[in-house]
């Protein structure tokens, strides 16, 4: 959170600076907003299956944001596009959910319309519960390493704009439920400290839960 610093002197701010100032903070709050950035045309979607294994991953991300192609390897990794993204646009071109809208709005949204559950699925939708000043998360899953640890490809996880690659997140629910996950800090190559709580997955068609 910026915190406006008080100079000695009782001089006002500059306008320009102040209108800085509140450009920035009203950017960390709508990380994952829908709206107008949630139109994007240059982001369609990817029309191959999804696969089964990390290892023959293919590279609908980077393909979906005219980038060149992924390279195959597995390690976690934060990628510059080429205009800032927000997870929603991001996360419905690479899963083929076709929802729009706030991410806290998705979990809602998809009742009816979309199969939801508790179990991960390769190409299925982590939603992450809003939190603080966040509204809401939209992560991809794009393997499935045990019952309690997957690997995600999601945008603007850092209020920057970029995309996370091969991003591990770990369920640490007393339940075993995914209702609440740590989440790699790619900077750092640790997990994040910190709990989210989470809805839970919505599975777009080509989805297979982890049995």
């Amino acid at each position: 959170m910026l915190r406006a610093h008080r100079p000695e002197s009782r001089r006002k701010t500059p306008r320009p600076l102040r209108a800085a100032v509140a450009g920035l903070v009203g950017l960390a709050v709508s990380a994952c907003a829908g709206g107008p950035r949630d139109e994007i045309a240059a982001l369609p979607a990817p029309t191959a299956p999804w696969p089964t294994s990390l290892e023959i991953l293919p590279a609908p991300s980077a393909a979906s944001i005219r980038q060149p192609d992924r390279p195959r390897r597995t390690q976690p990794r934060i990628v510059t596009p080429a205009r800032w993204l927000q997870c929603v646009p991001y996360a419905r071109a690479l899963s083929t959910v076709a929802i729009r809208g706030d991410a806290r709005t998705w979990w809602r949204q998809a009742e009816g319309r979309y199969d939801r559950g508790r179990r991960p699925a390769v190409g299925s939708v982590l939603v992450l519960k809003p939190n603080g000043r966040s509204r809401g998360h939209l992560a991809v899953v794009t393997a499935i390493l045990s019952d309690r640890e997957i690997v995600v490809d999601h945008a603007n996880w850092l209020n920057q704009g970029r995309i996370h690659l091969s991003t591990p997140v770990r369920d640490v629910s007393g339940a075993g439920d995914w209702s609440a996950v740590r989440v790699w800090y790619t900077p750092g190559r640790k997990y994040g400290t910190r709990r989210y709580p989470a809805y839970g997955f919505i599975y777009p068609a080509v989805a297979t839960a982890a049995r």
